[in-house]
């Protein structure tokens, strides 16, 4: 590991815990993706994110699903869509992405750290 950050570094780093209320396929996106829409309570509200996580998760599975994910990038454009959050996951071969999740379900937007 050569990229060490510092703990100021990872202390800026917004994490939170948001139920997954929306799911839509993503036709416009290079890689094979979801449009998500997270309800992160009532601090955040509800932020959308594109998710290339459709080699796991059909839309069924995901709908009020809670994830992980960070809440304080700035918001990125892919395709016609404004990706909000950044969904957290374990990367494997291939790019298949398991999601990251509490063993239980939380209130929305509580902070991982």
């Amino acid at each position: 590991m050569e990229d060490l950050i510092t703990w100021n570094d990872f202390e800026k780093i917004e994490m939170r815990v948001g139920t997954i209320t929306e799911v839509s396929d993503f036709p416009e996106a290079r890689t094979p993706a979801y449009q998500l829409k997270i309800d992160f309570g009532p601090e955040i509200g509800i932020l959308k994110s594109s998710a290339q996580i459709t080699r796991r998760y059909s839309k069924e599975k995901l709908l009020d699903r809670q994830v992980i994910a960070v809440v304080n990038f700035p918001k990125k454009q892919i395709a016609n869509f404004m990706s909000e959050c950044l969904v957290l996951g374990a990367v494997g071969d291939q790019n298949d992405i398991v999601l990251l999740n509490t063993d239980f379900k939380v209130e929305n937007g509580l902070r991982v750290g």
